[in-house]
C-alpha cells in the first residue's frame, strides 16, 4: 500500500526485454540503497514492482506482461526518469490517499496550461475509468496522489503545484503523452457491491 506522495525521482540505468517481461535497473537519487531489501515493494510511476536485486548504484525490478499491457512502463528507456515511492510502514502518516500500486489503465495528456503558480493538466480517459473519477475526489497520476479539479465527458483535470512539478515527472509531460492511472479503490468496491446479485 502507498500514499501517492513521491519520495524520489529515479533514473533508469538498464532496461532489458526478456520474453514478455522488462527488467529495469533504477538508480534512486534520495532513497538509500542500503534501506532497500530484496522482495520489498516499490511504486514505479504508479506501478507496484518487487525488488529482485540491490546493487551498489541501482536496484532491479521486473515488470511482467500484465504490467506492461496496462501501464506506460514498457516505454521506459535508459535515462528515463520515474517516480518512486516505498510502501507504507505501520504507523506512517497517510498524507495522500490509499494507493495500491495496481494501475487500472492509461490516459492521454490532452491539456497543459501553465498558470504560473500552478500547472493544469487535463487527461483524456477511457469511459471505463472515468466513471470512477469525481470532482474533488482522489486520483493517482503516474503514482502521484492528486485532487481532481473537474471532470467532463472525456477528461479530468488536476492542478500541479510548483513542488510537485519539480519533484516528480509530471512537470515534464507533453501533450499526447500516456500516463498511468489508478482510480479510487473505494469507488470500484462500491460499484461491485451495488452490482452484486443477492
Amino acid at each position: 500500500m502507498f500514499t501517492g506522495l513521491v519520495e524520489d525521482l529515479g533514473t533508469v540505468v538498464r532496461a532489458d526485454r526478456r520474453s514478455d517481461a522488462l527488467v529495469l535497473a533504477v538508480r534512486p537519487a534520495k532513497i538509500p540503497l542500503t534501506e532497500l531489501a530484496i522482495g520489498e515493494s516499490v511504486c514505479h510511476g504508479g506501478a507496484c514492482l518487487t525488488v529482485t536485486e540491490v546493487g551498489r548504484d541501482a536496484f532491479t525490478v521486473l515488470a511482467g506482461a500484465e504490467t506492461l499491457a496496462r501501464t506506460t512502463l514498457g516505454g521506459l528507456r535508459v535515462g528515463s526518469r520515474v517516480n518512486l515511492e516505498r510502501s507504507l510502514r505501520m504507523g506512517d502518516r497517510l498524507g495522500g490517499h490509499w494507493v495500491t500500486g495496481h494501475i487500472d489503465g492509461t490516459g492521454e495528456l490532452a491539456v497543459r496550461r501553465d498558470l504560473g503558480a500552478n500547472l493544469v493538466l487535463g487527461v483524456r480517459t477511457p469511459a471505463s475509468l472515468l466513471k470512477f473519477i469525481v470532482e474533488k475526489g482522489s486520483i493517482a497520476l503516474c503514482g502521484v496522489s492528486l485532487t481532481v479539479n473537474a471532470v467532463d465527458a472525456e477528461t479530468f483535470s488536476v492542478a500541479i503545484i510548483p513542488h510537485t512539478r519539480e519533484e516528480t515527472t509530471l512537470g515534464a509531460l507533453h501533450l499526447g503523452d500516456r500516463v498511468n492511472l489508478e482510480t479510487d479503490i473505494l469507488a470500484k468496491h462500491v460499484e461491485k457491491l451495488l452490482g452484486a446479485k443477492p
